[in-house]
Parts: structure tokens; sequence; C-alpha cells
């Protein structure tokens, strides 16, 4: 089964007017398996919600945090343990991402385009990061953000990353921080699981993998079976998605864009025509940014 995650998410423990109760009241009302609490620089927020999460047995809760610095945003969705990060370094940004590592934690590169200086001091990564061993995902997604000028950037990046040879995931983020901001026909992250399995544990586990999926609620599917590999379309069943009328599957690599029409639901190419790294998405109609709807885990030939 397929799991939902929610990984950036604010409470008024920093900067947003919401309380833990009205997060994780929405959270269980949107019917989220795992949601995470990302404050700006603070853990204070775990005690309150790990006092709360009994009464909705049946989601998650990820304890995590987002550093806010003024070279940019690392989101923790999962950091139990309170990592100092005063000694930060721009030019070495690297020390702090294995530091949250080493404590347990998962990371990744929160809005890495978004608009920065005069704007949002900060919000634009901008640390020279080099090595990327430690980095757990991209925030290819980042809903409040516009999606043309700052996410479109941010799924190339990543793109380049993957098709590079970086073994990184793609996820995404509501960036909550008003009740206001309904989820409805936005992109969340989702992760494979079973019934009553530790979501924190999934998550990591598809992390390490690289599979993970950046959806509005229709998820492209593949598994390889034999010399072939087979997509298919799984409805998650998210609330307020919109299905299309006819879905278009791309493969991106290095030799460029190919196109496949998968409004049947199912689609099986041999692993002979893949290039050694393609990055499946998937379309709704015309293949244009406005009209994403997924992007799923890279497919690696030999992996």
């Amino acid at each position: 089964m397929f799991k939902r995650f929610e990984l950036h998410n604010h409470t008024n423990e920093s900067d947003a007017p919401i309380s833990c109760a009205e997060l994780a009241a929405m959270m269980a009302q949107e019917g989220v398996d795992c949601f995470a609490i990302t404050d700006h620089n603070t853990v204070s927020g775990h005690y309150v919600l790990r006092n709360l999460m009994g009464q909705y047995p049946a989601m998650q809760c990820a304890y995590g945090m987002e550093y806010t610095t003024y070279f940019g945003h690392i989101v923790c969705p999962v950091l139990e343990t309170y990592v100092p990060w005063d000694s930060v370094d721009r030019h070495k940004p690297e020390r702090l991402f294995k530091a949250c590592k080493q404590a347990g934690g998962i990371t990744g590169i929160a809005h890495p385009f978004s608009y920065g200086e005069p704007f949002a001091k900060g919000c634009r990564f901008e640390m020279d990061l080099r090595d990327y061993t430690d980095v757990d995902y991209i925030e290819i997604i980042n809903n409040p953000e516009p999606l043309h000028t700052v996410n479109g950037p941010a799924i190339r990046l990543w793109e380049e990353l993957v098709l590079s040879g970086i073994p990184i995931s793609a996820c995404a983020g509501m960036d909550l921080h008003k009740l206001t901001d309904r989820m409805a026909g936005k992109f969340a992250t989702y992760a494979e699981g079973i019934e009553g399995g530790d979501c924190v544990a999934e998550l990591r586990a598809a992390l390490d993998k690289q599979r993970t999926w950046v959806s509005k609620g229709m998820l492209l599917d593949w598994h390889k079976e034999g010399e072939s590999i087979r997509f298919a379309l799984y409805d998650a069943k998210k609330p307020g998605f919109m299905p299309a009328e006819t879905y278009i599957l791309t493969l991106t690599s290095k030799d460029g864009v190919r196109e496949y029409d998968v409004t049947g639901g199912v689609l099986t190419l041999p692993l002979s025509e893949l290039s050694e790294v393609e990055i499946p998405k998937l379309y709704g109609g015309e293949v244009k940014l406005d009209n994403l709807i997924c992007v799923a885990p890279a497919i690696r030939k030999e992996a």
C-alpha cells in the first residue's frame, strides 16, 4: 500500500498561528497517514504533540525541525534530538547535514529556489553544498511557492543530480502556516508501507532506496518484471484530486524526453528501450508543468 506523508508543517511553537492540537486535527481530517512537525529552529512542539497523538490511533507523527539560516533552509522531518546549528558554515554545510544524520535525522533541502533577498531573507538555498552524501531529499515542490519560478527549477535541480548519478530522493511539502492553507489540489509525498506499519521507518526505507513519489493524488507506479518494466496508475484517494481525461507518461534521461499515453492505466516497456537512468513523470493531458500530476522514483536500469 501507499502512504501519504506531509513533511513540512509549522505551529505557534515558531511562526504559525496554528496550535499543535489544531495541526493534528487538520491532518487527521485530511486522512494523512503521517505528518511531521518542523518548526523553525525549535523542537519545543514535540512534547506537546506526543501528548496529543493518542487521540489519533490511525495517524502517526514524525518529530523534526526546520533549520532556518541566512543561507537557506534545511528541513528535517525527523530529528528527535536538537542538534545545535549556531556554527553553521555557508561554505561547509555538509557538517550540519552530517551532524543531523548522525543524530538519527532525515534531511532535506527546502524550497532551494525561493526568492530570498529582498523578499524573504535566507529562504533561497545559497549554501555551497558539494557533497550530497548526507542529504536525503530535495523538496522539489513547496506548495505555497510559484510553480514556474521556484518549483520548476527545484525539479530540474533534482533531475540533474539524479541523472548525474547522485542517489537522492524527491519530496513535497505544504510548508503549512495557516489553517486556511487547504491541501486539496496540492502535492504530497508518498511512500510504500504496510497496514499498521511504522511510518517513520517506512519513510527511511523509501528514502534509502530513492522510492518516494511526489503527487497530487494519482501515483505512477512502476516495477521491473523480468526483462520488462510495467507502469501502472494508482489512485491514492487524496481529497480534492480531480482525475484527468488523459494521462501522459514521460521518461527523462540524458538523451532527452519520451512520451507515452497511459490513459488506459497500464504500460509495459522492454528494459532494452531504457537508458541507464530514467525519471518518470505523469501529466494530465498536454505535457507542461501546469499539468504535472506525479513525479515517480527514478528508474535505474542496473539496480
